[in-house]
């Protein structure tokens, strides 16, 4: 593993890490010194982003998670615990976008997934993981969220998901004043990313930031010297 570089020796987990922002923040870290813990749903677009790490100089658990399987978060903090002892970084960036629709219209499955994914499972990270971050002398929580979250025609299914997943997060941060761990929010903006494809079908992808343009406030957030807190913190 790189042992230099302003992330060298910390263990950070990335969530939605086969693809876009999350693979982006994989690649970054691994030059950043960081061991990382990547999960997705896709096992084979994990094993193309550990090809990425490994020829950045990291290294990197694979741990293939889809979570709407909630019952699958729990194990995973006493498994980090068993190999490693402790948890420096969370990033939690999985997240779906569900249809855009009118409010009435919205389907009832689709509510199920987006808020299972988006804010559930979050707080079931929040869970296993906190006792994890309390071992690091310098644990960090970076949340992925939304302009979306102020509310806007047809983005009530996902504006609300991230809404709620701000509250949790802001709300678990004031809890933790007293500790050393740092948690924060970050909005990226418009990012070329296949869910910005997908709410925006006609826009030109060229005139957008790429996933890695916007590492650098990862890195920030992720580093033993951050000293932010309870920010939702506009990454544009």
């Amino acid at each position: 593993m790189t042992q230099t570089g302003r992330l060298a020796g910390r263990i950070a987990l990335v969530t939605g890490a086969s693809r876009g922002i999350g693979a982006a923040i994989a690649k970054r870290y691994a030059a950043e010194g960081a061991h990382l813990i990547l999960t997705a749903r896709t096992e084979g677009a994990l094993e193309e982003v550990d090809d990425a790490v490994r020829a950045a100089g990291g290294t990197a658990t694979l741990v293939p998670l889809d979570l709407q399987q909630l019952d699958k978060i729990d194990p995973l903090g006493a498994a980090i615990n068993e190999r490693f002892g402790r948890l420096d970084i969370l990033v939690a960036n999985a997240g779906l976008l569900g249809d855009l629709s009118p409010v009435p219209h919205i389907a009832l499955k689709q509510w199920d997934r987006v808020m299972t994914v988006n804010v559930t499972a979050n707080y079931r990270l929040i869970r296993s993981l906190d006792p994890l971050l309390r071992k690091s002398e310098s644990g960090r929580g970076i949340f992925v969220t939304s302009g979306a979250s102020k509310g806007r025609a047809f983005w009530g299914l996902y504006g609300t998901s991230k809404a709620a997943l701000e509250t949790l997060v802001v709300s678990y941060a004031d809890e933790l004043e007293q500790t050393a761990i740092k948690v924060n929010l970050v909005n990226p903006g418009p990012i070329r990313t296949a869910m910005r494809a997908s709410a925006f079908p006609g826009e030109d992808p060229k005139t957008l930031r790429t996933p890695e343009e916007i590492t650098d406030c990862f890195v920030d957030l992720g580093a033993a010297d951050c000293t932010r807190h309870g920010e939702v913190i506009q990454a544009y």
